[in-house]
C-alpha cells in the first residue's frame, strides 16, 4: 500500500497527465482505490432521492466529496462537523450522511457505531409544531402517556435535542426538527447497546412507541 507521500506523487503525476486540479486528481485516484459499491444507497440506509432532496447531493456525490477530504481517516464527530460547517448540511442530516458514508466505506455495519458498539435509530414525522412535539418528551405527565419507562434526562436544548440515560445504562439521543408550519420530525438514536440482536429489538420498540406518540399528538 502506498504511503501518504507516494500517494501525493501519484496525484501530481495524474495532474500533469490529465490537467486536473489537485482535488479532482486526488478524488479520482481515491475512487479507483476505494470503489463505491453498486448498492451504496442500500448500505447507507437512505434513498438517493431523499438524501439529495435534504442535502443537495446523491450518495455517490457525497462519497466523492468526503473522499476528497480524506474523511475515512477521521472520527465520526469530525466528519459530521465537516458536513455541517463546510458543506452547510443541517445537524440531523449531517449525522445521517456521516453514518451512510461510514457504512459505504465499510467503517461500520448497519446498527453499529464506529467504536464497535451497536445502536438503533428511528424517526417519525408528526403533524404538530416542533414545540408541541418537544413537550411530549420533556413534560413527564405527557410523556408517560406514550413512553412509561424509567429514564433520566441528562441534557436538553429546547425544541432541538435531548440526551437521556435509559434504565439499563444505555443512552438515548433525541433530535427535533421543524418541518414547516404544523409539522415536525423526531429522530431517536439508542446507543451503547449489547449487540446486533439488541439493536434490532430496540429499533422495533422505538418504531412502535413513536407510532403511539404520533397517534396521541393527533388527538
Amino acid at each position: 500500500m502506498p504511503t501518504d507521500k507516494d500517494f501525493k506523487r501519484l496525484v501530481r503525476a495524474r495532474m500533469q497527465k490529465t490537467g486536473e486540479s489537485y482535488t479532482a486528481a486526488r478524488t479520482n485516484l481515491l475512487q479507483k482505490k476505494h470503489p463505491i459499491p453498486a448498492n451504496y444507497a442500500a448500505l447507507a440506509g437512505t434513498s438517493d432521492a431523499t438524501v439529495r432532496a435534504k442535502t443537495g447531493k446523491t450518495w455517490i456525490q457525497w462519497v466523492r466529496a468526503l473522499d476528497a477530504e480524506d474523511a475515512a481517516s477521521k472520527p465520526h464527530r469530525a466528519i459530521a462537523a465537516l458536513l455541517n460547517e463546510q458543506f452547510g448540511v443541517p445537524g440531523w442530516w449531517s449525522q445521517t450522511v456521516t453514518v451512510g458514508y461510514e457504512r459505504i466505506r465499510g467503517l461500520r455495519d448497519v446498527g453499529q457505531r464506529r467504536g464497535g458498539g451497536y445502536e438503533a435509530s428511528k424517526s417519525k414525522t408528526v403533524p404538530v409544531p416542533v414545540a408541541k412535539l418537544y413537550r411530549a418528551w420533556s413534560d413527564k405527565r405527557t410523556r408517560v402517556r406514550w413512553l412509561d419507562a424509567p429514564l433520566t434526562i441528562r441534557t436538553a436544548t429546547r425544541n432541538k435535542s435531548m440526551r437521556i440515560t435509559w434504565e439499563d445504562g444505555s443512552s438515548v439521543e433525541v433530535y427535533f426538527v421543524a418541518k414547516g408550519r404544523g409539522k415536525s420530525l423526531v429522530a431517536v438514536q439508542h446507543v451503547k447497546l449489547a449487540g446486533k440482536a439488541d439493536a434490532t429489538r430496540r429499533k422495533a420498540f422505538w418504531g412502535e412507541r413513536l407510532g403511539v406518540l404520533a397517534e396521541m399528538l393527533r388527538e
